[in-house]
Protein backbone atom coordinates (compact mmCIF):
# COMPACT_ATOMS: atom_id res chain seq x y z
CA UNK A 1 0.00 0.00 0.00
CA UNK A 2 2.98 2.70 0.94
CA UNK A 3 4.94 3.13 -2.21
CA UNK A 4 9.00 3.13 -1.11
CA UNK A 5 10.39 4.51 -4.35
CA UNK A 6 12.96 6.99 -3.25
CA UNK A 7 11.84 11.14 -3.82
CA UNK A 8 14.83 11.68 -5.83
CA UNK A 9 12.96 8.99 -8.70
CA UNK A 10 9.33 10.13 -8.67
CA UNK A 11 7.53 13.24 -8.01
CA UNK A 12 5.73 12.08 -5.20
CA UNK A 13 3.80 15.22 -4.90
CA UNK A 14 2.21 14.63 -8.79
CA UNK A 15 1.77 11.35 -7.75
CA UNK A 16 -0.49 12.29 -4.57
CA UNK A 17 -2.31 15.01 -6.66
CA UNK A 18 -3.08 12.31 -9.54
CA UNK A 19 -4.10 9.74 -7.01
CA UNK A 20 -6.59 12.61 -5.36
CA UNK A 21 -7.83 13.30 -8.69
CA UNK A 22 -8.54 9.54 -9.20
CA UNK A 23 -10.26 9.29 -6.07
CA UNK A 24 -12.75 11.87 -7.27
CA UNK A 25 -13.58 9.97 -10.14
CA UNK A 26 -13.80 6.94 -8.66
CA UNK A 27 -15.72 7.49 -4.58
CA UNK A 28 -15.81 3.35 -4.07
CA UNK A 29 -12.29 3.04 -4.48
CA UNK A 30 -11.15 6.86 -2.39
CA UNK A 31 -10.27 5.03 0.41
CA UNK A 32 -7.19 3.09 -0.90
CA UNK A 33 -6.55 5.14 -3.40
CA UNK A 34 -6.08 8.47 -0.66
CA UNK A 35 -3.88 6.12 1.57
CA UNK A 36 -2.00 6.03 -1.44
CA UNK A 37 -1.79 9.71 -1.72
CA UNK A 38 -0.61 10.35 1.99
CA UNK A 39 2.04 8.15 1.74
CA UNK A 40 3.28 9.92 -1.19
CA UNK A 41 2.86 13.30 0.45
CA UNK A 42 4.79 11.65 3.65
CA UNK A 43 7.72 10.66 1.62
CA UNK A 44 7.81 14.03 -0.50
CA UNK A 45 8.41 15.54 3.18
CA UNK A 46 4.82 16.93 3.30
CA UNK A 47 3.41 15.65 6.61
CA UNK A 48 0.66 18.11 6.65
CA UNK A 49 -0.46 17.65 3.83
CA UNK A 50 -0.41 13.70 4.51
CA UNK A 51 -2.51 14.35 7.87
CA UNK A 52 -4.76 16.26 6.21
CA UNK A 53 -5.73 13.31 3.89
CA UNK A 54 -6.71 11.06 6.61
CA UNK A 55 -8.41 13.85 8.33
CA UNK A 56 -10.52 13.65 5.26
CA UNK A 57 -10.76 10.09 5.43
CA UNK A 58 -12.07 9.82 8.77
CA UNK A 59 -14.59 12.64 8.42
CA UNK A 60 -16.85 9.90 7.00
CA UNK A 61 -15.33 6.99 9.25
CA UNK A 62 -18.71 5.20 9.06
CA UNK A 63 -17.75 4.37 5.44
CA UNK A 64 -14.26 3.27 5.78
CA UNK A 65 -13.39 0.05 5.42
CA UNK A 66 -10.72 0.06 8.23
CA UNK A 67 -10.86 3.17 9.68
CA UNK A 68 -8.35 1.76 12.84
CA UNK A 69 -5.48 1.71 9.98
CA UNK A 70 -6.54 5.20 8.74
CA UNK A 71 -6.09 6.59 12.38
CA UNK A 72 -2.55 3.98 13.22
CA UNK A 73 -0.87 6.10 9.67
CA UNK A 74 -2.10 9.21 11.06
CA UNK A 75 -0.97 8.36 14.52
CA UNK A 76 2.80 7.60 12.92
CA UNK A 77 3.08 10.34 10.39
CA UNK A 78 2.06 12.81 13.33
CA UNK A 79 4.37 12.00 15.55
CA UNK A 80 7.53 12.02 12.55
CA UNK A 81 6.83 16.04 12.49
CA UNK A 82 6.34 16.39 16.19
CA UNK A 83 2.88 15.80 17.30
CA UNK A 84 3.55 13.14 19.98
CA UNK A 85 1.01 13.98 22.34
CA UNK A 86 -1.55 13.77 19.87
CA UNK A 87 0.09 10.73 18.20
CA UNK A 88 -0.03 8.79 20.98
CA UNK A 89 -4.05 9.24 21.98
CA UNK A 90 -4.57 8.37 19.06
CA UNK A 91 -2.22 5.27 19.71
CA UNK A 92 -4.19 4.68 23.06
CA UNK A 93 -7.71 5.07 21.14
CA UNK A 94 -6.82 2.25 18.72
CA UNK A 95 -5.47 -0.06 21.35
CA UNK A 96 -8.04 0.30 23.13
CA UNK A 97 -10.37 -0.49 20.27
CA UNK A 98 -8.57 -3.91 19.60
CA UNK A 99 -8.92 -4.14 16.41
CA UNK A 100 -9.50 -7.39 14.57
CA UNK A 101 -7.20 -6.60 11.81
CA UNK A 102 -3.27 -7.04 12.06
CA UNK A 103 -2.58 -3.43 10.14
CA UNK A 104 -3.26 -1.32 12.59
CA UNK A 105 -1.34 -3.29 15.41
CA UNK A 106 1.84 -3.56 13.07
CA UNK A 107 1.81 0.28 12.69
CA UNK A 108 0.82 1.20 16.05
CA UNK A 109 3.95 -1.13 17.19
CA UNK A 110 6.43 0.20 14.08
CA UNK A 111 5.62 3.71 15.09
CA UNK A 112 6.56 3.09 18.99
CA UNK A 113 9.70 0.84 17.87
CA UNK A 114 10.89 3.77 15.71
CA UNK A 115 11.25 6.12 18.47
CA UNK A 116 12.75 3.72 20.74
CA UNK A 117 9.74 2.82 22.71
CA UNK A 118 10.96 -0.73 22.94
CA UNK A 119 8.51 -2.32 25.77
CA UNK A 120 5.50 -0.62 24.60
CA UNK A 121 6.35 -1.85 21.08
CA UNK A 122 6.75 -4.78 22.41
CA UNK A 123 3.20 -5.01 24.60
CA UNK A 124 2.03 -3.43 21.09
CA UNK A 125 2.91 -6.31 19.20
CA UNK A 126 1.95 -8.71 21.99
CA UNK A 127 -1.60 -7.68 22.48
CA UNK A 128 -2.68 -7.68 18.54
CA UNK A 129 -0.99 -11.32 18.55
CA UNK A 130 -2.87 -12.62 21.95
CA UNK A 131 -6.43 -10.88 20.02
CA UNK A 132 -5.72 -12.19 16.60
CA UNK A 133 -4.00 -15.71 16.74
CA UNK A 134 -4.70 -17.31 20.16
CA UNK A 135 -6.67 -20.38 19.44
CA UNK A 136 -6.08 -20.15 15.60
CA UNK A 137 -4.27 -23.13 13.87
CA UNK A 138 -2.64 -21.22 10.74
CA UNK A 139 -1.91 -17.80 11.22
CA UNK A 140 -3.52 -15.98 8.15
CA UNK A 141 -0.68 -14.08 5.99
CA UNK A 142 -1.63 -11.02 7.01
CA UNK A 143 -0.66 -11.65 11.09
CA UNK A 144 2.76 -12.26 9.72
CA UNK A 145 4.17 -9.09 9.98
CA UNK A 146 2.84 -9.23 13.64
CA UNK A 147 4.87 -11.54 14.50
CA UNK A 148 7.94 -11.20 12.47
CA UNK A 149 7.56 -7.24 13.81
CA UNK A 150 7.47 -8.76 17.55
CA UNK A 151 10.41 -11.26 17.01
CA UNK A 152 12.57 -8.07 16.19
CA UNK A 153 11.19 -6.12 18.97
CA UNK A 154 11.92 -9.10 21.50
CA UNK A 155 15.20 -9.71 20.18
CA UNK A 156 16.46 -5.95 20.87
CA UNK A 157 15.20 -6.25 24.25
CA UNK A 158 17.09 -10.02 25.14
CA UNK A 159 13.68 -11.42 25.65
CA UNK A 160 13.89 -15.52 25.28
CA UNK A 161 11.80 -17.03 22.75
CA UNK A 162 8.40 -18.12 23.49
CA UNK A 163 5.86 -20.12 21.29
CA UNK A 164 4.64 -16.89 19.44
CA UNK A 165 8.76 -16.57 18.64
CA UNK A 166 9.14 -20.08 17.50
CA UNK A 167 6.32 -19.48 15.29
CA UNK A 168 7.61 -16.74 13.38
CA UNK A 169 10.65 -18.59 12.71
CA UNK A 170 8.79 -21.74 11.35
CA UNK A 171 7.23 -19.03 9.18
CA UNK A 172 10.11 -17.18 8.12
CA UNK A 173 11.37 -18.51 4.97
CA UNK A 174 14.14 -16.88 4.25
CA UNK A 175 17.23 -18.75 3.82
CA UNK A 176 19.04 -16.60 6.60
CA UNK A 177 17.47 -17.22 9.99
CA UNK A 178 15.24 -14.60 12.19
CA UNK A 179 17.44 -14.49 14.80
CA UNK A 180 20.03 -13.58 12.68
CA UNK A 181 18.61 -11.17 10.67
CA UNK A 182 17.08 -9.18 14.27
CA UNK A 183 19.70 -9.24 16.06
CA UNK A 184 20.79 -6.50 17.49
CA UNK A 185 24.87 -6.91 16.76
CA UNK A 186 24.68 -6.13 13.35
CA UNK A 187 24.73 -2.77 12.97
CA UNK A 188 28.66 -3.16 14.27
CA UNK A 189 29.47 -5.43 11.56
CA UNK A 190 28.85 -2.74 8.76
CA UNK A 191 31.81 -0.83 9.70
CA UNK A 192 33.82 -4.14 10.65
CA UNK A 193 37.42 -4.63 8.61
CA UNK A 194 37.03 -8.37 8.82
CA UNK A 195 35.74 -9.77 4.98
CA UNK A 196 34.07 -12.54 6.94
CA UNK A 197 31.99 -10.59 8.95
CA UNK A 198 31.04 -8.35 5.89
CA UNK A 199 30.19 -10.61 3.66
CA UNK A 200 27.90 -12.98 5.94
CA UNK A 201 26.08 -9.41 6.50
CA UNK A 202 25.71 -8.70 2.66
CA UNK A 203 24.24 -12.17 2.65
CA UNK A 204 21.87 -11.09 5.44
CA UNK A 205 20.88 -7.96 3.41
CA UNK A 206 20.34 -9.87 0.20
CA UNK A 207 17.92 -12.57 2.24
CA UNK A 208 16.17 -9.34 3.58
CA UNK A 209 15.52 -7.84 -0.05
CA UNK A 210 14.64 -11.31 -1.44
CA UNK A 211 12.18 -11.56 1.56
CA UNK A 212 10.56 -7.46 0.57
CA UNK A 213 10.61 -8.69 -2.86
CA UNK A 214 8.85 -11.86 -2.73
CA UNK A 215 6.17 -9.46 -0.03
CA UNK A 216 5.92 -6.83 -2.99
CA UNK A 217 5.59 -9.32 -5.79
CA UNK A 218 1.67 -9.95 -4.79
CA UNK A 219 0.77 -6.58 -3.02
CA UNK A 220 -2.75 -7.66 -3.35
CA UNK A 221 -4.52 -11.12 -2.11
CA UNK A 222 -5.26 -13.65 -4.77
CA UNK A 223 -9.04 -13.34 -4.70
CA UNK A 224 -11.90 -15.30 -5.57
CA UNK A 225 -14.82 -14.00 -6.56
CA UNK A 226 -18.34 -13.47 -4.48
CA UNK A 227 -21.76 -12.26 -5.40
CA UNK A 228 -24.41 -11.45 -3.07
CA UNK A 229 -27.88 -13.66 -3.77
CA UNK A 230 -29.63 -10.53 -4.77
CA UNK A 231 -26.61 -9.58 -7.22
CA UNK A 232 -26.03 -13.21 -8.61
CA UNK A 233 -29.51 -13.38 -8.99
CA UNK A 234 -29.53 -9.88 -11.42
CA UNK A 235 -26.63 -11.30 -12.81
CA UNK A 236 -28.11 -14.75 -14.10
CA UNK A 237 -31.26 -13.34 -15.25
CA UNK A 238 -29.40 -10.52 -17.18
CA UNK A 239 -26.66 -12.79 -18.74
CA UNK A 240 -28.13 -16.57 -18.73
CA UNK A 241 -24.53 -17.72 -20.08
CA UNK A 242 -23.32 -17.45 -16.71
CA UNK A 243 -25.82 -19.88 -15.30
CA UNK A 244 -23.38 -22.44 -16.40
CA UNK A 245 -21.36 -21.58 -13.61
CA UNK A 246 -23.98 -20.24 -10.51
CA UNK A 247 -26.07 -23.05 -10.98
CA UNK A 248 -27.77 -21.81 -7.54
CA UNK A 249 -26.79 -18.77 -4.72
CA UNK A 250 -25.67 -22.61 -2.44
CA UNK A 251 -23.30 -23.89 -4.82
CA UNK A 252 -21.74 -20.85 -5.49
CA UNK A 253 -20.51 -20.10 -1.54
CA UNK A 254 -19.76 -23.48 -1.24
CA UNK A 255 -17.60 -23.46 -4.05
CA UNK A 256 -15.87 -20.00 -2.87
CA UNK A 257 -15.25 -22.02 0.70
CA UNK A 258 -13.87 -24.81 -1.26
CA UNK A 259 -11.32 -22.91 -3.62
CA UNK A 260 -10.10 -21.14 -1.06
CA UNK A 261 -9.18 -23.98 1.43
CA UNK A 262 -7.82 -25.39 -1.82
CA UNK A 263 -5.67 -22.99 -2.73
CA UNK A 264 -4.50 -22.46 1.15
CA UNK A 265 -3.67 -26.60 1.45
CA UNK A 266 -1.71 -25.80 -2.12
CA UNK A 267 0.28 -23.74 0.34
CA UNK A 268 -1.13 -20.32 -1.68
CA UNK A 269 -0.68 -17.59 1.07
CA UNK A 270 -2.45 -14.25 1.12
CA UNK A 271 -5.69 -14.97 -0.17
CA UNK A 272 -9.42 -12.79 0.17
CA UNK A 273 -12.69 -12.91 -1.28
CA UNK A 274 -14.12 -9.77 -3.22
CA UNK A 275 -17.01 -8.84 -3.55
CA UNK A 276 -19.24 -7.83 -7.29
CA UNK A 277 -21.94 -5.85 -8.12
CA UNK A 278 -23.90 -6.12 -11.41
CA UNK A 279 -22.70 -2.36 -12.82
CA UNK A 280 -19.50 -2.40 -11.52
CA UNK A 281 -19.21 -5.80 -13.65
CA UNK A 282 -20.74 -4.26 -16.55
CA UNK A 283 -18.46 -1.01 -16.58
CA UNK A 284 -15.59 -3.91 -16.24
CA UNK A 285 -16.75 -5.70 -19.09
CA UNK A 286 -17.24 -2.27 -21.30
CA UNK A 287 -13.46 -1.27 -20.48
CA UNK A 288 -12.74 -4.58 -21.43
CA UNK A 289 -14.89 -4.63 -24.79
CA UNK A 290 -15.81 -7.68 -24.32
CA UNK A 291 -19.52 -9.48 -22.95
CA UNK A 292 -20.61 -9.60 -19.47
CA UNK A 293 -21.82 -12.88 -20.79
CA UNK A 294 -18.63 -13.93 -21.22
CA UNK A 295 -17.67 -16.60 -18.64
CA UNK A 296 -13.96 -15.75 -19.46
CA UNK A 297 -14.38 -12.63 -17.77
CA UNK A 298 -14.78 -13.26 -14.43
CA UNK A 299 -11.77 -14.07 -13.04
CA UNK A 300 -10.41 -11.09 -14.81
CA UNK A 301 -13.10 -9.01 -12.85
CA UNK A 302 -12.06 -10.63 -9.58
CA UNK A 303 -8.17 -9.56 -9.92
CA UNK A 304 -8.83 -6.23 -10.69
CA UNK A 305 -10.95 -5.50 -7.69
CA UNK A 306 -8.49 -7.30 -5.69
CA UNK A 307 -5.82 -4.74 -7.23
CA UNK A 308 -7.87 -1.88 -6.26
CA UNK A 309 -7.71 -2.99 -2.69
CA UNK A 310 -11.19 -4.08 -2.42
CA UNK A 311 -10.56 -7.82 -0.78
CA UNK A 312 -11.17 -9.06 2.34
CA UNK A 313 -8.75 -11.69 3.60
CA UNK A 314 -9.24 -15.06 3.81
CA UNK A 315 -10.02 -16.94 6.60
CA UNK A 316 -11.76 -14.37 8.13
CA UNK A 317 -9.66 -13.51 11.99
CA UNK A 318 -11.03 -15.44 14.75
CA UNK A 319 -14.69 -14.12 15.89
CA UNK A 320 -15.14 -12.14 12.75
CA UNK A 321 -18.49 -12.57 10.93
CA UNK A 322 -18.95 -14.83 8.31
CA UNK A 323 -17.56 -12.98 4.80
CA UNK A 324 -20.56 -14.51 2.97
CA UNK A 325 -22.62 -12.15 4.43
CA UNK A 326 -24.67 -13.80 7.61
CA UNK A 327 -24.75 -12.58 10.67
CA UNK A 328 -23.01 -15.63 12.45
CA UNK A 329 -19.13 -15.96 12.77
CA UNK A 330 -17.02 -17.53 10.46
CA UNK A 331 -16.47 -20.29 12.88
CA UNK A 332 -20.02 -21.70 13.33
CA UNK A 333 -21.10 -20.58 9.42
CA UNK A 334 -18.61 -21.77 6.33
CA UNK A 335 -15.76 -21.88 8.69
CA UNK A 336 -17.28 -24.77 10.75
Amino acid sequence: MRPDTPAENVDHTAEAARLERTAGLYPEDAEPLLLQAAAHLELSGDRPAASTLYDRLLSSVDTLDNPHLVRALKASNLWEYGHEAEARAIIEGIRAAAPRDAAPWVIVAESLESHDELEAAEAAFTEGARLLLTDVPEPPYSTHPLLFGRHRVRRMLGAPHDEWDLLADTLHSSPVSLDELHDPKRVWSLGSDNPAELEAEISRLRAELGTYREALSRPFPVAVLHWPASELAELVTAYPTLSADYPSHEEHLATIEASLRELAASGTANLGIVTGTVPSYEAFAASEGVSPGDGDLLPQYATTLAARGRAVAWPPQRGAGCWCGQSQPYDVCHGA
